[in-house]
C-alpha cells in the first residue's frame, strides 16, 4: 500500500476497556468496555460483552485462546485436534470469518482463508480479551457480522519496572518458557517479551479412504506435534499537554504438523505479525484528535515431508482517524477508515489485491436514566460496491440494580479470495453476506453476584457456504436465534460462575438445506467454574458440557456431544513465586468437535511462574 501523506493523521478507533457484569475474573468492581469507538462504562451500554483478563488466564492455567475462549456465553469451537491445528470460532452461530478480530486495534486474519489463526496466538503474552457479541458493521465495517473479539498484549502501564518469567512441562512431551519485563518511567511505558511452546501431540485425524473419503482423506497415524515462539513489544509516552503516542509490534512463529498428503503437505510453517502506532491528542476541552496506523501479516508455508510446497502470504494494512466531540450529555465521534488487503502466492489468485475505506458517524447520548447509541457507516469496496451500515441501541435503569437494553443492527462481509478464485474450487460469481440483528437482554447485581441474560436473531442473505463439490455458494439465507445466560458470584475465598448458550442456528435457504442446522454449531453449551482460595493454595474446576452437532449442511454426519472437566490448583509458596498443576480433561474423555478430529485425551501441565505483584 502507497500511503498519503494525510494517512499519518489517522486516529486509533479503539478504546481500552472491560466489564464487571460477565467477567470471569473474580474482581467484581466496575470496568470500561470496548463496545463503542470511545470508552464507555459498562452498566450503560447497549450490548452484550464478556471480558477475560490476565488473572483469569493463570487461573486457568490455559495455553491457547480457544481454551480460553470455550464455553464463554455466545462461542462455540471446533477444531481439527489438538494444539495449533486449524480452529473455528462461532460467535452467536456466526462464522469464524464473519467475526473481526483485532489485535491492539490492528485487523488481523488470512485475506485468502479469512478467519484468524485463533490457534497461534500466544497466550503468555496477552492482557486480556474483550469479546462484544452482536453485529458492529456500523464501527468497525466489514467482517463484523457476528461480532468483534478484540486481543490486548501485555502493555507495562503499571508503575516501576517488573519482570515476570514461566517455565511449564507436561504431557506429550509438552514444553513451554516465557519472560517478559514491562513498567512505567516517567511519562513513558513499555512492555517487553517472549514466549515459546512446543508438544509432540497426538494423531489428530482418524481419515480414511475406504469404503468414502472422509476427515482428513488420509490414513497417516502418527503424532501431529506442534510448536510455536512468539515475541512482543509495547512502547508510549504522554507528552505535555495531554497528547500520547504508543506503538507495538508482535510476531509469532512455528509450525504444526497433521495429516495430509503429497498434494496438501502434512506439516505447515507459519507467521503471523501485527504493528500498529497510535496518536491521540486533545484539540480543546471539548473534542480529541485519535490517529493509527496498522499492519497485519499471514504467512503459511505448506510442507510434505520436509519439502517446501505451495504457500500463501497475506497482508492487511489499516490507517484511520477520528474526532470526537463532546456536547453537553452528548459524544459525538466522526473518522474514515481504509483498509488494504493483498495476497502472494504460487497458486494463481485471478485477484491479488482489494481495498475498502469507510467513514463512519457515532453518536453516545445520556438522558437520565437511559443512554442512547446511534452508530451509522458507508464502506466503498474496490470490489463489491457501496454498503451501508448501521445500528441503534437503548439502555436505562430500573433502579439502582437492575438495567434493561435493546439494540438493532446490520451487517455485511464480502467473500474471501480462496472464496472467489482458489483454482477449481472459487466461484468469482459470489455476492456478499449481509445480516440484520436484533437484541434484548438485561443485567444486574444482588448480594455478592452479577448476572446476565439476552435474547437475540440475527438473518443473514447470501450467507457463503460449500455445496457436495467442495465449491462455495451463496445459501439463499439463514437465520439464527438464541439465549445467552451468565451468572457469577464471589463469597470470601469463594468464586462460582455460569455460562449457558441455547443456540438455534438453522438454514433458511430454498430446497434440501431448509430447516437444516449449521455446521459445526452445538445448540447448547454451558460452563461452570469454581474456584476456592485456601491460604497460600487455590484450586478449582471447570465443566464445559456440550449438546451434539452436524459436520456437514445436509445433517446426515452427526457429531455427539460431551462433557469434559478441568482440574486445577497452585501454591503460592514464595513471595511473587507460583507453583500450578492442571489437568485438563480429568476423566479422559473421547469426543471431537470437527467429524473424525479427536480432540485431547487427559494431559497434565506443571507451571513454574514468577509474577511480581500479580503481574
Amino acid at each position: 500500500m502507497h500511503w498519503q501523506p494525510w494517512a499519518l493523521a489517522f486516529a486509533t478507533p479503539f478504546a481500552v476497556s472491560s466489564i464487571h457484569a460477565q467477567t470471569l475474573a473474580t474482581d467484581l468492581a466496575p470496568v470500561f468496555v470496548t463496545a463503542t469507538r470511545t470508552p464507555a462504562e459498562a452498566q450503560t451500554l447497549p450490548a452484550s460483552v464478556t471480558v477475560i483478563t490476565r488473572d483469569d488466564i493463570d487461573r486457568l492455567q490455559s495455553t491457547s485462546v480457544p481454551e480460553l475462549l470455550r464455553g464463554v456465553a455466545g462461542l462455540d469451537i471446533a477444531s481439527n485436534g489438538g494444539a495449533g491445528k486449524a480452529t473455528s470460532v462461532f460467535l452467536r452461530g456466526t462464522d469464524s470469518d464473519q467475526v473481526l478480530v483485532l489485535v491492539d486495534g490492528v485487523r488481523i486474519g488470512s485475506a485468502t482463508a479469512g478467519g484468524a489463526a485463533w490457534q497461534d496466538l500466544p497466550v503468555d503474552l496477552i492482557e486480556r480479551i474483550e469479546i462484544v457479541r452482536g453485529p458492529r458493521s456500523g464501527l468497525y465495517g466489514a467482517d463484523a457480522v457476528g461480532g468483534v473479539v478484540q486481543i490486548f498484549t501485555r502493555g507495562g502501564a503499571h508503575a516501576g519496572v517488573l519482570p515476570r518469567a514461566s517455565l511449564s512441562v507436561g504431557s506429550q512431551n509438552t514444553r513451554g518458557a516465557s519472560a517478559g519485563i514491562g513498567g512505567g518511567v516517567g511519562a513513558g511505558w513499555f512492555d517487553v517479551g517472549v514466549s515459546h511452546r512446543s508438544t509432540d501431540g497426538f494423531n489428530t485425524c482418524l481419515g480414511r479412504t475406504t469404503p468414502t473419503y472422509a476427515g482428513c482423506y488420509v490414513e497417516e497415524p502418527d503424532r501431529d506435534g506442534y510448536r510455536n515462539t512468539s515475541g512482543q513489544v509495547r512502547g508510549g509516552w504522554r507528552f505535555d499537554g495531554g497528547a500520547t503516542l504508543d506503538a507495538k509490534a508482535l510476531r509469532t512463529e512455528g509450525r504444526t504438523y497433521y495429516d495430509g498428503s503429497v498434494y496438501a503437505g502434512n506439516a505447515t510453517d507459519f507467521v503471523q505479525s501485527v504493528y500498529g502506532l497510535n496518536f491521540k491528542a486533545p484539540l480543546n476541552s471539548t473534542a480529541s484528535l485519535r490517529a493509527a496506523l496498522g499492519r497485519s501479516t499471514d504467512e503459511q508455508a505448506n510442507l510434505w515431508e520436509g519439502t517446501p510446497g505451495s504457500h500463501f502470504d497475506t497482508t492487511r494494512s489499516s490507517a484511520s482517524v477520528q474526532t470526537d466531540l463532546r456536547l453537553g450529555g452528548t459524544l459525538l465521534s466522526l473518522g474514515v477508515d481504509h483498509t488494504e488487503d493483498k495476497v502472494e502466492s504460487d497458486t494463481v489468485y485471478a485477484r491479488k489485491s482489494r481495498t475498502d475505506t469507510g467513514v463512519f458517524a457515532e453518536a453516545q447520548l445520556a438522558l437520565g436514566a437511559h443512554a442512547l447509541q446511534f452508530a451509522l457507516r458507508g464502506d466503498d469496496d474496490e470490489q463489491f460496491g457501496s454498503h451501508t451500515t448501521g445500528s441503534l441501541g437503548w439502555s436505562t435503569a430500573l433502579g439502582e440494580r437492575l438495567r434493561v437494553y435493546a439494540n438493532a443492527g446490520t451487517g455485511f462481509k464480502a467473500p474471501t479470495f480462496n472464496e472467489l478464485y482458489y483454482p477449481g474450487f472459487g466461484n468469482p460469481n459470489l455476492d456478499p453476506e449481509t445480516s440484520t440483528s436484533v437484541e434484548a437482554g438485561m443485567r444486574g447485581e444482588y448480594a455478592n453476584s452479577h448476572w446476565s441474560l439476552a435474547a437475540f436473531e440475527n438473518r443473514i442473505d447470501d450467507l457463503i457456504g460449500y455445496d457436495a463439490s467442495y465449491v462455495p455458494a451463496n445459501i439463499d439465507r439463514a437465520r439464527i436465534r438464541g439465549l445467552e445466560a451468565d451468572w457469577r458470584a464471589q463469597w470470601g475465598a469463594t468464586s462460582l460462575a455460569f455460562a449457558l448458550t441455547a443456540l438455534d442456528p438453522k438454514n433458511r435457504s430454498a430446497g434440501a438445506y431448509d430447516g437444516k442446522l449449521l455446521p459445526r454449531r452445538a445448540k447448547q453449551t454451558a460452563r461452570i467454574d469454581f474456584d476456592q482460595r485456601v491460604g497460600a493454595w487455590q484450586v478449582g474446576a471447570s465443566l464445559n458440557a456440550q449438546s451434539h452437532r452436524y459436520d456437514d449442511q445436509l445433517n446426515t454426519v452427526r457429531v455427539g456431544g460431551f462433557a469434559t472437566l478441568d482440574l486445577r490448583a497452585e501454591h503460592a509458596f514464595a513471595r511473587d513465586w507460583t507453583l500450578a498443576l492442571r489437568v485438563a480433561n480429568a476423566t479422559d474423555k473421547h469426543y471431537q468437535t470437527a467429524y473424525l478430529f479427536p480432540q485431547d485425551g487427559r494431559t497434565v501441565l506443571l507451571t513454574l511462574r514468577y509474577s511480581p505483584s500479580g503481574r
